[in-house]
């Protein structure tokens, strides 16, 4: 009997193959060797699963991302240090597998609410960033939570995958750097 887990890493697989418009229940359910009413014990529908699938690969980009929030040092450099990850993050995500890249874009674009939820998520670390490092006395911002916004949609277009189309471009880097740059001079 697979596990959900089991069951989500077999979707991908077949995603992958396949793409979201062609993956259905049964392409999965063979993939395990196993009926699709077993599928349904574990996801209510096709969209449920695809649903746990967009939410697993956006846990995985918000996880190293917690870490550089929760760690010690001068903000302004975890704040760097975060985006700079955010977007390596996805970058590689593109690069190394353009299929699942392409269809995670895809569910993501269906799961708003999964999105939206991850969205919020971001924020919220870059909010306590700025909170701590207006403690610090690194940062001077009223609001914290406005000013996370305002710097994650500035950034937005070397970490959102509808801009990907963009990241190839050589100068992207430098690009990301000069944004930056901007961004600090804004909130010190």
């Amino acid at each position: 009997m697979p596990t959900p887990e089991d069951i989500l890493d077999a979707t991908e697989d077949v995603l992958r193959r396949f793409g979201p418009e062609k993956t259905n229940v049964v392409d999965v359910a063979r993939a395990l060797d196993v009926s699709h009413g077993t599928l349904y014990r574990h996801f209510s529908s096709k969209d449920a699963l695809f649903e746990a699938v967009t939410r697993r690969w956006l846990r995985q980009v918000e996880r190293p991302l917690a870490s550089i929030r929760d760690d010690d040092g001068p903000a302004d450099e975890r704040l760097h240090q975060w985006f700079g990850t955010l977007v390596s993050i996805k970058h590689e995500a593109r690069r190394d597998d353009p299929e699942m890249f392409a269809a995670y874009f895809h569910l993501a674009q269906e799961a708003t609410g999964v999105v939206d939820q991850h969205v919020d998520e971001l924020e919220s670390q870059v909010t306590a960033i700025l909170e701590e490092g207006r403690a610090q006395g690194v940062f001077y911002v009223e609001d914290a939570e406005t000013a996370a916004r305002a710097v994650f949609q500035a950034t937005a277009r070397f970490h959102h995958p509808a801009r990907s189309d963009t990241w190839d471009d050589p100068a992207i880097d430098e690009q990301f750097e000069a944004v930056w740059q901007l961004l600090l001079e804004g909130l010190t």
